[in-house]
């Protein structure tokens, strides 16, 4: 952590930080000093999170705060790079210039210059690629952005200005920056057109905008209540196909991983259409792609997996692949208690409807993993899992299996 590479070795090699170099909160070297009404400077982190906690008065001074403006101290500021400058053979490392928080009015006057019909395309794209940039820059940027209705404003400007491509390009590609809530994911979900656009743009030549367009169904996806909205909008034309597209061809982007799974899981909540998520190809870009997901898309990876096979074109596609059974017996105790449930229902699924999947199951190992996951201290519902399928595959175990394990006791966890 930044701190730490600063404060530390101070402290190793005796060399002492100036008194007013430290936050009065923190007591660590200040890397953005902002003073508050009370004339005290403290490190803006610290004292955001002071006020964020409810606290109303100045830290050192006990004094109310009448105004929570916190300007920066810039003379302060260049002085501790000074030191840090100077005191570069001890290890100090120089404190950037921080990036200044978005001013509420220069929000306010981007937005309205952005929704502004009449006004000429180019300062409003400019706009929107201001805001989109004070959007990436830092959360307290985006909270001064979204307390300004931008949601609202930018949800506007991507339907409305279809037409100029580059506009409604834009205006997604800050809309997605942030979390819409239940009436505005419902004003897009309930539109069809708004949502057969959503599903075109998952084709578009631009790879971001295509991982945008995926970012916001699945904001929209997980922020609509109502079942019959959720299955019109996963009902959509190639709207599978596109998410799919994604996970199967832009792998080398990890965003676009992230997404895709996301996404796709979203969609597959809907029982009524994962029919086409399977037609779609979901099953073998799944498999193709686990290795690929770090431990929170994994997860969700397979619990895709797991509610695709709940539908028998679903079991089909993914017995068909010749990685499924060994790759799902290999996850079992290997990302997470989540992964191992997961990994563990679809084997189950897959088992229950093909003997073919049962012997490769066997084959890949998958009698050692279960016993181990029924003495672990994974979740009950694994071992559930875990137990019903030990039994699903008494009949495929080799003779010896059992009388081969001096560490298990089968017969005491699995009562047949």
């Amino acid at each position: 952590m930044p701190g730490t590479t600063i404060v530390e070795p101070l402290d190793l090699v005796g060399l002492q930080i100036p008194y007013h170099f430290r936050c009065p909160i923190s007591l660590e070297l200040m890397r953005d000093p902002v003073t508050v009404c009370t004339g005290q400077t403290y490190d803006r982190s610290s004292i955001e999170s002071w006020v964020a906690t409810g606290n109303t008065t100045c830290p050192v001074t006990r004094a109310p705060l009448s105004d929570f403006t916190f300007i920066p101290n810039h003379t302060l500021r260049r002085l501790i790079q000074d030191w840090c400058v100077e005191n570069q053979a001890f290890g100090i490392q120089r404190i950037p210039t921080p990036k200044q928080p978005a001013d509420p009015v220069m929000v306010r006057a981007l937005l309205t210059q952005a929704s502004a019909v009449s006004s000429p395309f180019q300062p409003r794209l400019s706009a929107l690629r201001r805001l989109k940039g004070l959007a990436r820059d830092s959360d307290k940027n985006r909270s001064v952005i979204s307390s300004h209705d931008a949601r609202e404003v930018l949800i506007d400007i991507v339907f409305s200005d279809t037409g100029s491509s580059e506009l409604s390009v834009e205006a997604l590609a800050v809309l997605v920056m942030f979390q819409l809530n239940e009436s505005e994911c419902e004003s897009i979900g309930s539109d069809p057109n708004r949502v057969v656009y959503l599903s075109r743009m998952l084709f578009h030549s631009s790879i971001e905008v295509r991982i945008n367009s995926a970012s916001l169904i699945e904001n929209v996806l997980s922020g609509t209540r109502s079942p019959d909205l959720r299955a019109q909008i996963s009902n959509a034309d190639e709207i599978f196909e596109g998410v799919v597209d994604i996970l199967r061809n832009l792998n080398s982007y990890p965003r676009a991983l992230r997404i895709g799974v996301r996404a796709l899981f979203a969609l597959c909540l809907v029982k009524q259409t994962r029919h086409k998520a399977v037609q779609a190809g979901a099953p073998a870009t799944l498999i193709d792609r686990l290795a690929d997901l770090d431990k929170c898309e994994a997860e969700r990876a397979l619990a895709t997996i797991e509610l695709l096979c709940r539908i028998p074109s679903g079991c089909l596609a993914f017995a068909a692949h010749a990685l499924t059974v060994p790759l799902l017996v290999k996850t079992i105790l290997k990302i997470s208690d989540r992964a191992t449930e997961y990994a563990a229902g679809a084997l189950m699924a897959l088992c229950s409807e093909s003997e073919g999947s049962q012997r490769e199951a066997v084959s890949a190992g998958v009698l050692t993993q279960l016993l181990l996951l029924v003495q672990s201290d994974c979740t009950e519902r694994a071992k559930r899992k875990a137990q019903m399928l030990l039994k699903l595959l008494r009949d495929s175990w080799p003779e010896d299996s059992i009388g081969n394990s001096d560490d298990f006791a089968c017969s005491e966890i699995v009562p047949f």
